[in-house]
């Protein structure tokens, strides 16, 4: 048992250090794509998604599943999913047609991959400012579907442990107000396997799984609680297909 423990560490770290290295090796000789059309910087993007996929199939033992593609929207929409970990970030790209982040303000300022980021045109939050970062977020959200892409949102804001209580933010809802879209809830599992604290990765099949969409025009509080039942019921079922051992040792 502590020789498959001790495995299991060295894979991690090994793993960990192939995407960050891959990510900061992107990120610096990907400047070029600061100069192509978005399109085609985009396409750069996905490689980077893909490459970490494999890194993590290949070291850690991990792959993924994609259940609901019927749901996945060919034009503009609203994507709101569960954020359980890092590999949120990144896994979802490929997945999509041509998909905008919603971001942390911050990470724009980081050099290279800021600069990278600004360039896919994801959309850049300073949840700081309150109700005028939500105005900016409405209008900016409209620019990129009006361009035919998706609006990808983490309703909570941040990573959540598994099973934590569920803690949606209100821009989700001012952004499905202020859009006027189709929203399409995502559940997934990957806390469980790469958790949000620590670094002990471990083999397996994270799960990612597209929802039965919501039409515009619902009420803010049926739109808010519809949401989040969809979200978190699907979540606990994809978790609770992971064995016993693997939602022991995570949570």
């Amino acid at each position: 048992m502590q020789l498959d423990q001790l495995t299991r560490r060295v894979r991690s770290l090994a793993f960990l250090a192939a995407f960050y290295t891959a990510t900061a090796v992107f990120s610096i000789a990907g400047s070029p794509l600061l100069l192509v059309p978005r399109r085609y910087a985009m396409t750069g993007l996905r490689v980077h998604a893909r490459l970490c996929l494999w890194l993590m199939r290949v070291i850690v033992g991990t792959t993924y599943e994609v259940r609901g593609q019927q749901y996945i929207p060919d034009g503009p929409a609203l994507v709101a999913a569960k954020h359980q970990s890092a590999w949120d970030t990144f896994a979802l790209i490929p997945l999509l047609r041509d998909p905008a982040m919603i971001m942390k303000a911050e990470l724009g300022y980081i050099p290279f991959y800021g600069w990278l980021s600004r360039k896919f045109e994801h959309i850049l939050v300073a949840r700081e400012r309150g109700p005028a970062a939500l105005r900016k977020l409405i209008v900016d959200a409209k620019a990129r579907a009006a361009d035919s892409r998706q609006i990808v949102i983490f309703p909570e804001g941040t990573r959540q442990q598994v099973n934590a209580l569920p803690a949606y933010k209100p821009g989700v809802v001012a952004l499905y107000e202020g859009l006027g879209l189709t929203c399409v809830p995502v559940a997934l599992n990957s806390g469980l396997f790469w958790p949000r604290f620590g670094t002990n990765l471990r083999a397996g099949t994270i799960v990612v799984e597209f929802l039965e969409p919501l039409p515009p025009g619902l009420d803010r509080r049926a739109f808010r609680t519809e949401l989040e039942a969809r979200i978190e019921a699907a979540t606990a079922r994809l978790v609770a297909e992971a064995s016993c051992d693997t939602l022991d040792e995570q949570i």
